[in-house]
C-alpha cells in the first residue's frame, strides 16, 4: 500500500514534553495495539465473522454516548484508555484493523488497533475442552498476531521498511488476559483451577513479546489485570452475606481482588525476565490495577460518587444483570456517567479510563515511566531555530 515512508518513520526533530497535560509530540509516530474490550475501537463490530452469537452489545446506545455521541463498538460511553494515550502522543485514534479509517481507507500509518472484545489470550480450544463458553468471539491473542503479520506483509512492501515502522511505534499489549478468567469464573468454575490458568496466560503474552520484539518492535507497553473484585458483574455474581469476603473501606471482593494481584506479580516477574532478554527494547510495565484502585479508595477526590453500581445495567444491587444488558430495552442508564466508575457491569466509563490513562501518563502507573521511555528510546532531537 502506497504511502511516504518519510512520513511514516521520520525520526522527530524537536521532542516536546507538555507536564501540565500529559502531552508527548514528535515522539512516537504510530501505535500498534493488541488486547480485548477494554482496548477494542471496533473491530468486533465492524466484522461479523469474529461474532460467536451475531449481536455486539456495544453497538447499540448508550455507548458512545458521552464523546462520540454514537456507538463505535467502544464498550464504555466515550474514549477507552488507547484513546487518552494516542491523544497525549498526538495521534489520531487508533484505528481497528477491520473497517479501516474514513472512507475504508487501510493506511495504518499511524497506527492500528487489532484488539477484539471478548478475545482471550488462550487459544479457543483451551476453554471448550474445559467446559467454558466464549459467547462474544472465538479470537485469541494467536489471531491477532496473525493479523499482525499479516498486515505487515501488506503493508511495509519490505522487511527494512517494516523494521523502521515498528522502530518508531509503540505496541500496546492489551490488557490480554482478563477474559481467560472471566468466563471461567462467571461460568462456575472453582478458583482453584482458575488459577492453574495463570501461568499459561502469563507464557502466552510473553511469547507474543517474544515474537513482536523479533519483527523489530523496541517500546511496548504492557498492562496488567484490572482489580475485578470491584467490577460490578463480579460483585453481583459472587454476593455474599459474609461481611468478611469484602474490602470495609472500598466494597470490592478481597479474594477476587488478591487474584488480579497475582495475575499482575507474575506479568512482571516475567517482563524482568523479557527485559534481560532484550535489554535494547523497552518493556513498559502499565498498573492499570493500582491506577484504578485508587478511584475506588478515594472517589470524591476524581469527581466520582458512585464506585461500585454500573451505570448502565439491569437492575440489583450493582444494577448489574447477567440477562439484561445495557441498551436492552429493560435496562437503565445514570444521568451522570461521569459521576460512575463502572460502566455497564464489565467495563468502564470514559471518566475512569480518563484518570487511569491518566496515572500511566503522568506517574505513578508505570515502570519505566512512558514519557521516560520515549525520550531515551528515540535518538538525540536536533532542535531547530524557529
Amino acid at each position: 500500500m502506497g504511502f511516504s515512508l518519510g512520513t511514516a518513520i521520520t525520526y522527530c526533530t524537536v521532542l516536546i514534553v507538555f507536564a501540565s497535560t500529559g502531552h508527548v509530540a514528535g515522539c512516537y509516530k504510530a501505535i500498534v495495539s493488541f488486547g480485548d474490550s477494554v482496548t477494542d475501537t471496533g473491530n468486533l463490530i465492524h466484522n461479523s465473522k469474529l461474532l460467536s452469537n451475531g449481536f455486539v452489545k456495544s453497538s447499540v446506545p448508550p455507548y458512545g454516548e458521552t464523546f462520540f455521541r454514537y456507538p463505535t463498538g467502544r464498550y464504555s460511553d466515550g474514549r477507552l484508555i488507547i484513546d487518552f494515550i494516542a491523544q497525549s502522543m498526538g495521534l489520531p485514534f487508533v484505528q481497528p484493523y477491520f473497517g479501516g479509517g474514513s472512507n475504508g481507507d487501510r493506511s495504518f500509518v499511524e497506527g492500528v488497533n487489532f484488539a477484539v472484545a471478548g478475545a482471550t489470550a488462550m487459544d479457543i480450544s483451551f476453554f471448550m475442552e474445559r467446559g467454558i463458553i466464549n459467547s462474544a468471539t472465538n479470537v485469541s491473542l494467536g489471531n491477532e498476531l496473525d493479523w499482525f503479520k499479516q498486515m505487515l506483509s501488506s503493508f511495509c512492501q519490505t522487511p527494512s521498511r517494516c523494521k523502521e515502522y515498528l522502530q518508531s511505534s509503540v505496541v500496546l499489549m492489551g490488557e490480554i488476559g482478563g477474559n481467560d478468567y472471566n468466563y471461567a469464573f462467571l461460568q462456575g468454575h472453582p478458583k482453584e483451577e482458575v488459577l492453574s490458568f495463570v501461568p499459561k496466560v502469563i507464557t502466552v503474552i510473553a511469547s507474543t513479546i517474544n515474537e513482536l520484539i523479533k519483527y523489530g518492535v523496541q517500546t511496548l507497553i504492557v498492562p496488567g489485570n484490572l482489580p475485578i473484585g470491584c467490577s460490578a458483574s463480579y460483585l453481583s455474581y459472587f454476593m455474599t452475606s459474609n461481611a468478611s469476603e469484602y474490602d470495609p473501606r472500598t466494597g470490592c471482593i478481597n479474594w477476587l481482588n488478591d487474584f488480579a494481584e497475582n495475575h499482575n506479580e507474575l506479568l512482571q516477574e516475567e517482563l524482568d525476565r523479557l527485559r534481560e532478554l532484550h535489554p535494547h527494547a523497552t518493556i513498559i510495565y502499565a498498573d492499570y490495577y493500582n491506577a484504578a484502585m485508587r478511584l475506588y479508595r478515594s472517589p470524591s477526590n476524581y469527581g466520582f460518587n458512585n464506585t461500585l453500581e454500573a451505570c448502565c445495567g439491569g437492575g440489583g444491587p450493582y444494577n448489574s444483570n447477567a440477562h439484561v444488558y445495557c441498551g436492552s430495552q429493560l435496562s437503565t442508564v445514570c444521568d451522570s456517567p461521569s459521576s460512575y466508575i463502572n460502566w455497564d457491569g464489565s467495563h468502564l466509563t470514559e471518566a475512569a479510563y480518563r484518570w487511569i490513562a491518566d496515572g500511566l501518563l503522568k506517574g505513578p502507573f508505570t515502570s519505566p515511566q512512558i514519557n521516560g521511555a520515549c525520550i531515551l528510546s528515540r535518538p538525540k532531537p536536533k532542535i531547530l531555530d524557529s
